[in-house]
């Protein structure tokens, strides 16, 4: 197993590959569920290859024993995406990165109906510091009601939070598998449900010019922000506590945030600022164990 320190740099790195997916997506002109097909084509195939070269291979039992939670994490795995790389088209990547970080703020607020979690004070008030971080990361607080176009990338952060929100859910059901099992097998599914649903909708007709750059950053997606993240991550949890993990996550949409606004020139306000520091610090600290 590996050691903590070097579990720790593992999983630094795969924040900040996640956090630069916004910038990624934002130049690869194909249809969102197109681009989320891909990264489970090869994503899955990516890790399946590791796990060969480690001379290990999936346990069947393992994965037949949860087969009914991971097909239906890895269906909601693809609609996730597809949410969230809309988002990155109707708003800002700040906006749309901080609207989906809403997801532990959503599972903290339905935790005494899901887990049977008692609320306290403390996370109560993390829900409310969410909720008003959220007025001042929509712009309502500074220009009353948005675009139509903002809101809608609003929504579609959000809807994006709620689905993650029931993956984690979902999750907690699948027991007793490895990390490596089940995330191969939740991509699987996902591109499965992806090209069914290209195919259905006629997405794959949907597609601007795809150029040598275009067609780089896609493969990108596909094998370092899909691949090689995924990699770094699930093969660094067994080393670290998952208060450690939950804590260094926020690594990635910090980096989003400030890509958006330093490589993409998409301008934060103080208004902005403070929704930024209402939402993150209310999940950050959420996270943290009671008697601190």
């Amino acid at each position: 197993m590996l050691s903590e320190r070097k579990a720790r740099i593992n999983v630094i790195l795969s924040m900040f590959i996640y956090g630069t997916i916004g910038l990624f997506v934002r130049y690869i002109p194909l249809p969102s569920s197109v681009i989320s097909m891909v990264r489970g084509l090869i994503g899955a195939p990516f890790l399946l290859l590791i796990v060969y070269l480690q001379k290990k291979s999936l346990n069947k039992r393992d994965i037949k024993a949860n087969i009914a939670p991971i097909l239906i994490s890895g269906s909601l795995l693809g609609f996730n995406w597809i949410l969230l790389f809309e988002a990155y088209h109707y708003t800002t990547v700040a906006t749309a990165t901080l609207c989906y970080y809403l997801a532990p703020i959503i599972l903290l607020a339905v935790s005494p109906f899901t887990f049977g979690e008692r609320l306290s004070v403390r996370k109560v008030l993390c829900i409310l510091a969410a909720l008003f971080g959220m007025v001042f990361v929509s712009g309502v607080a500074k220009n009353g009601i948005p675009s139509i176009a903002e809101f809608k990338g609003v929504l579609l952060g959000v809807a994006a939070a709620v689905l993650y929100a029931c993956i984690v859910i979902t999750n907690k059901h699948i027991t007793n598998i490895s990390a490596y099992d089940k995330t191969i097998m939740q991509l699987a599914v996902s591109a499965v449900w992806m090209l069914g649903y290209n195919l259905v909708t006629g997405s794959f007709a949907q597609y601007g010019e795809m150029n040598g750059i275009a067609i780089l950053m896609l493969a990108v997606l596909g094998i370092v922000h899909t691949g090689i993240a995924y990699l770094l991550y699930f093969g660094s949890t067994e080393a670290l506590s998952s208060q450690t993990l939950g804590i260094l996550s926020y690594i990635d949409p910090v980096v989003a945030v400030l890509l958006s606004a330093l490589v993409l020139k998409e301008a934060m306000g103080i208004y902005e600022v403070l929704g930024a520091v209402l939402v993150l610090g209310a999940a950050f600290i959420s996270e943290l164990p009671e008697k601190i």
